[in-house]
């Protein structure tokens, strides 16, 4: 041990050095591995199908029925109700459409707002930001259920007998709730 106070400095720099390096190690990893983000849904979805059923001169009611409840519906505006839908999903930028509905002495007298997908469009929109590969078939064949009804056919196993209870449990089976009928 010549001098241990260069030793101990050597030492330093080296470990210094090695935490400028784990540092860039540790961004890269940091830069690609991406927390879940849960996809945000808020409002109420309006598609193309919907808007087309309205007609002028529905009630509050018809178009209630037809659209669902407003997003908003404003005391300072009462003629007037808002549609509004916003998705947020990873790795894509978020959606938004807006539908105002406006009323003349409680009948529908027109409405405005974006261009409103198909429910198809929509739903395939979606599927196509998913990754899910193949959809499975939802039908299953003839030998599929007789393989699955073979399975599930197996005879009855007999109940575990019933032993006496021990002092202090509580009971296994209890009086019927209701009286019997005289």
């Amino acid at each position: 041990m010549r001098n241990p106070c260069r030793a101990a400095a050597v030492l330093a720099a080296v470990l210094l050095a090695g935490c400028g390096s784990l540092d860039s190690v540790s961004n890269s990893i940091v830069d690609t591995v991406r927390p879940y983000r849960v996809e945000v849904v808020q409002g109420n979805f309006v598609s193309k199908e919907q808007v087309e059923a309205l007609q002028k001169g529905m009630t509050r009611q018809q178009v209630r029925e037809v659209l669902g409840t407003p997003l908003v519906s404003s005391i300072f505006h009462g003629d007037r109700w808002d549609y509004v839908f916003t998705l947020k999903r990873q790795g894509v930028p978020p959606q938004q459409r807006h539908l105002a509905v406006f009323f003349e002495s409680d009948k529908l007298a027109r409405w405005d707002g974006d261009a409103m997908p198909s429910e198809a469009e929509f739903v395939s929109a979606l599927e196509k930001h998913k990754g899910s590969g193949k959809v499975p078939p939802l039908v299953a064949t003839e030998e599929q259920l007789r393989a699955a009804s073979t399975k599930n056919s197996a005879p009855p196993q007999p109940a575990p007998a019933v032993s006496a209870p021990v002092a202090g449990t509580p009971p296994t089976s209890y009086p019927p709730l209701e009286a019997p009928a005289r």
